[in-house]
């Protein structure tokens, strides 16, 4: 499996859209990014692909956006996730996904710190 290696312009651009909260970090990932929170992912970079995690009723939504699609290697998308389409990104409609993202994972039990 390739894991493909975002470029500063695709971290600058992640970063950009990861929400200035209280409890949220960004944290690399196998080359790319993963921004958290309660120490569960809620928004990834993968090469230059952003995904957000997402309840099933936007998943469902988001994936009738079109650019919408997979999250992460083409022979092994990571459950739960979409990309979110670049066409959004800088728009409001980005901003709102995001924030859906962090409110549905923020409400899910926090990770256990490993040993």
């Amino acid at each position: 499996m390739q894991i493909p290696k975002p470029s500063e312009a695709d971290k600058t651009r992640f970063r950009s859209l990861v929400p200035d909260d209280a409890g949220v970090e960004v944290k690399p990932m196998f080359g790319n990014l993963g921004a958290f929170v309660n120490g569960n992912m809620f928004m990834g970079l993968f090469g230059a692909d952003i995904g957000l995690k997402l309840a099933r009723a936007d998943l469902d939504q988001l994936a009738r956006v079109a650019g919408s699609g997979p999250f992460g290697p083409a022979e092994r998308p990571m459950g739960g996730y979409l990309s979110l389409p670049v066409a959004l990104i800088g728009t409001a409609d980005a901003d709102r996904w995001v924030r859906q993202a962090l409110a549905y994972v923020a409400g899910l039990p926090p990770k256990k710190a490993s040993r």
